[in-house]
């Protein structure tokens, strides 16, 4: 086996890091990211809509770097150049030179969406080297048929679930493959039982929390489906080309053909169409098959790749970060294929807009007035302006920490149909519209601002009706 070009992976991680860290403040705070801060403020082991891995790194990078983006962004950073790392690491294992490595690491490395996970912090920050991690172990016992790496991937699914469950797809995948074409000698392999042991006992906390309070990420889940389920389903091919590239996706292609004619890794090569079978059944995102893409682009890396991955790159870039300056990037296809870049625009705009209904209100009304914000990225952005009144939301997570107090009948609405707030209060009246300089046609384009006077129900009857999961 090749040694691990370390060196090379190291500039590669630092180059990475050096740009991603570079372009940090542009742009603006993306609305998950903002709902990852108002949540490191109440730490649990869980949530309704998430495992709390990426709101614990949110308020850890907080309290050791300060609470800016940039500082909030460190996580992401360092996920991405262990990323870089893990697939060096898999590439090797694939019997990959120094050569194979530097270029799947390069590849991934300026993929699309390790591009936009190293720049936000996301869900997706910690999943992709999570991932890479437990397939680098799986393939240590599936090529070298040393057992005692089940254990090893076995405490990193454990650890995934702490982050998404998402990682129930590799296992799943695994499974249905070591089933279906072997090799099933190894279910014989008393390592594999303790890997599957260690995994089940490292997540029980988190299972246990999500079993003690109804499963409310299985309904989480079936709420985005019923939401987005049709539009995911038509996205999932051509974003499968996308994800990281339309270079890496051919060479992951030819990768998938490679697994598949050895016999000890094409369970490796059964498992992407289950796993992507299970996300187009479930209406899951197309994103959710990234880390297998990652191992079937480490298999098919060969020489002669290094001009068209640097075309590969810089494309991806180019979508993938805020490179484009703000008063130009609205013109452009951009905001339509990046999301992240779309979400991360326009909330100093936001802000003032609710700033300036909040300024209408007389000093007593003042006293009794609350902001309610129906999506959990508002209300982040809300909380995070610190100049006003407190900030109430009925999104997700955020709902467990309502109702308002009974005393306050005044409130700023944002985002919530005028209609259910007329249900609740006396009058609501429009004072203006959310824009932004940059023309960006994102979530809070265009949201009427309302002031809502004089409750016509107490608040713990009216709470229910703002609930919200999407």
């Amino acid at each position: 086996m090749a040694p691990l070009a370390w060196r090379p992976l190291a500039l590669i991680a630092a180059l990475l890091s050096a740009l991603l860290l570079a372009l940090t403040p542009l742009y603006g705070y993306h609305r998950d990211e903002l709902y990852f801060r108002l949540l490191s403020e109440h730490p649990a082991w869980g949530y309704v809509d998430q495992p709390p891995l990426t709101p614990m790194l949110a308020r850890l990078s907080i309290s050791l770097f300060g609470d800016t983006l940039t500082g909030l962004r460190i996580p992401a950073l360092v996920c991405t150049a262990i990323l870089v790392f893990m697939v060096g690491l898999i590439s090797r294992e694939l019997g990959g030179d120094r050569r194979a490595q530097i270029l799947a690491a390069a590849g991934i490395g300026t993929g699309a969406f390790t591009l936009i996970a190293g720049h936000s912090l996301l869900t997706l920050s910690a999943d992709l080297p999570l991932w890479s991690a437990a397939i680098l172990f799986v393939l240590r016992v599936l090529r070298r048929g040393e057992g005692r790496w089940w254990p090893a991937a076995g405490a990193v699914i454990g650890a995934a679930t702490y982050n998404k469950h998402l990682i129930a797809l590799l296992v799943i995948g695994l499974a249905a493959g070591v089933l279906a074409v072997g090799p099933r000698r190894i279910l014989r392999d008393p390592w594999l039982w303790a890997g599957a042991g260690l995994a089940v006992l490292i997540a029980s906390p988190n299972l246990l929390f999500q079993a003690v309070n109804g499963w409310p990420q299985l309904e989480m889940a079936a709420a985005l489906s019923e939401d987005k389920g049709a539009e995911m389903r038509v996205l999932f091919v051509p974003m499968q080309i996308v994800l990281f590239g339309p270079v890496v996706a051919f060479v992951a292609a030819r990768g998938w053909l490679r697994l598949w004619r050895d016999e000890r890794l094409r369970c490796l090569a059964f498992a992407y169409p289950v796993a992507a079978a299970l996300t187009l059944i479930s209406g899951g995102r197309f994103d959710y098959t990234a880390g297998l893409i990652i191992l079937l682009f480490c298999a098919g890396v060969t020489p002669g790749l290094a001009p068209s991955l640097a075309v590969n790159g810089a494309f991806c870039a180019i979508f993938a970060l805020p490179l484009i300056p703000l008063p130009v990037v609205g013109k452009t296809p951009i905001p339509q294929v990046n999301e992240v870049a779309r979400e991360s625009i326009g909330w100093p705009e936001f802000t003032s807009a609710v700033r300036a209904a909040v300024s209408t209100l007389t000093p007593e009304e003042r006293t009794r007035a609350v902001l309610l914000a129906g999506s959990y990225g508002e209300a982040g952005a809300l909380h995070l302006a610190g100049d006003l009144p407190p900030v109430y939301s009925g999104h997700n997570q955020l709902h467990l920490y309502g109702p308002p107090p009974e005393n306050a009948d005044v409130a700023v609405v944002v985002k919530y149909p005028r209609r259910r707030a007329e249900t609740v209060f006396q009058s609501c009246v429009e004072h203006g519209r959310v824009s932004n300089e940059a023309g960006v046609d994102n979530e809070f384009l265009g949201l009427p601002v309302l002031v809502c006077k004089g409750l016509r129900m107490p608040w713990r009857t009216a709470w229910p009706r703002f609930q919200e999961y999407s």
